[in-house]
């Protein structure tokens, strides 16, 4: 199964539980994609003692997961996006969603 996650939250505890949902489906064999969208692009800027959000997120990457940044959303926002999220397109987006067998999102 392809699995499209699609985060637009800056909530910590939200953006935590989406990376553990996409380590947790990698780890079941899955092909999982994350999309980040409005505030979702700040995950990187969300860490708490509680919930360290950069941790899983690396963990997704390092396990074959791939994260794409809304280009437009980082634009508003002044920033480029990072090696772990790279800047993308809108397109990008509508291929992640067409493609995958399922879409959820935080």
């Amino acid at each position: 199964m392809k699995l499209g996650i699609v985060i637009y939250s800056d909530d910590s505890e939200t953006v935590w539980n989406a990376f553990r949902l996409g380590n947790f489906a990698l780890q079941e064999g899955e092909k999982v994609n994350v999309f980040l969208l409005a505030k979702g692009v700040e995950c990187e800027a969300l860490d708490t003692d509680k919930f360290v959000v950069t941790e899983q997120m690396q963990t997704f990457a390092d396990t074959g997961g791939e994260i794409l940044a809304c280009g437009m959303c980082l634009k508003i926002r002044q920033s480029e996006g990072s090696k772990m999220c790279p800047l993308s397109t809108m397109k990008d987006l509508y291929e992640l969603i067409k493609d995958s067998d399922k879409v959820v999102t935080f």
